[in-house]
């Protein structure tokens, strides 16, 4: 009997104010709460209140046998429970239920597993208490930003309390292999889920465009695609964006009514069930090795860093905002983590073509040469109020 597995990724950064070289040294705000706010709201009401109210109903509905798993980053919790408490209260309805798992995740969406093993531990770590304290689940699986994943991070993972890893089930590593069974690191430390691309996309990205030949995708129709791994699959992996619904993915495009159909058109076939990942690792046998020794993704078509670390821009700012790691005063380190989020190098990225559109889509600036002089503006003022708490911490002793 195979299992869905649904994972949805749960983020909004807090973006950048405009900060010229002019305010370097006379401007100490460095986010424009005005367009996040307005962001947030926006996708409050397209995605996360209709959206969760439809999955709480679909609970309900089929007497909990729809679940799914959650991975929130703590910065959009944050900013939850400041703005749309009301979400928050939705979201521990779900909690509840017993039908949601929620993800250990990385709490500021950073890189920090690639440049500070130390932050990363500290990340992973405060998200874990949040969740507790907000939905009374201690996470067992653990999803790094953009799905991250390489060798040497299995140890790791596991030394914070973790059972499992998602990860993009990478073709050319899987070669003849499916993504519909439970792999392992190479030591054996930590057991993997890897997420079957082509049947998340055909949702996330492909829904709605009328030059797919499948399209217009129903429920009815994925739910027989599901049903094809019986016999040939253990675990189907549907890793996407919750903003897949409603915002990616409009209103218009019956994505809803997508929604609301698909777990009764699952469960019509005897053989398919929904999971949790906590579930799922315990149900079946971990099948093969999955092993990469360079760091992979779920993004574009390369799956690797290059959206967020491509380019000299990407890659100097990022090395100027790690250096100041052990420099950083603690009146300071809640700005320094929330620049490390990875969407203010994703901005940067200046990949055209096919992923570019992506890419542009999602940026507030008009290009990514405009997001690196922004950032490095920003930096320059946070270099300098470093400098200048350092130098007082001096003259004090």
């Amino acid at each position: 009997m195979p299992s869905v597995v649904f994972y949805f990724k749960v983020h909004q950064p807090r973006r950048l104010r405009h900060y010229t070289v002019f305010d370097i040294g006379e401007n100490k705000n460095y986010f424009d709460e005005e367009k996040n706010f307005f962001y947030l709201e926006r996708i409050v009401k397209k995605c996360y209140l209709p959206t969760l109210n439809i999955m709480l109903d679909l609970i309900k509905k089929t007497k909990n046998r729809f679940k799914f798993s959650l991975g929130i980053t703590g910065i959009l919790l944050e900013n939850l429970k400041k703005h749309f408490p009301e979400i928050i209260k939705l979201l521990q309805k779900l909690a509840q239920t017993g039908c949601v798992e929620f993800i250990g995740e990385n709490y500021y969406h950073s890189l920090s597993c690639l440049y500070s093993l130390k932050e990363f531990k500290e990340q992973v770590t405060k998200h874990r208490k949040l969740i507790k304290n907000l939905f009374n689940q201690e996470p067992l699986v653990f999803a790094n930003t953009e799905l991250i994943y390489f060798d040497d991070l299995a140890p790791i993972v596991k030394s914070l309390g973790f059972q499992a890893i998602l990860t993009e089930g990478v073709p050319w590593i899987l070669s003849w292999r499916s993504p519909a069974f439970l792999y392992e690191d190479p030591e054996k430390n930590i057991i993997l889920l890897l997420r079957h691309f082509k049947l998340s996309d055909d949702v996330s990205f492909r829904f709605s465009a009328k030059w797919w030949e499948e399209w217009p995708l129903t429920a009815d129709k994925f739910a027989s695609w599901l049903n094809s791994f019986n016999g040939n699959g253990e675990v189907i992996n549907l890793f996407m964006d919750f903003e897949t619904f409603g915002e990616h993915q409009w209103s218009e495009t019956g994505i809803f009514e997508f929604l609301k159909s698909l777990p009764f058109e699952v469960l019509k076939f005897k053989d398919l069930e929904f999971s949790l990942p906590s579930e799922v690792i315990k149900k079946y046998p971990v099948r093969d090795i999955f092993s990469s020794k360079t760091p992979l993704t779920w993004a574009d078509t390369e799956r690797d860093l290059t959206a967020w670390l491509g380019n000299e821009m990407q890659k100097e700012c990022i090395e100027i905002l790690y250096s100041l790691e052990n420099q950083i005063p603690f009146h300071l380190k809640e700005i320094w983590r929330n620049f490390q989020t990875a969407d203010h190098f994703y901005y940067m990225c200046t990949k055209w073509f096919a992923d570019g559109d992506v890419h542009k889509y999602f940026s507030p600036y008009e290009t990514p040469y405009d997001a690196y002089l922004n950032f490095r503006n920003v930096l320059e003022d946070l270099k300098l109020r470093i400098n200048e708490s350092n130098v007082k911490i001096y003259f004090r002793s």
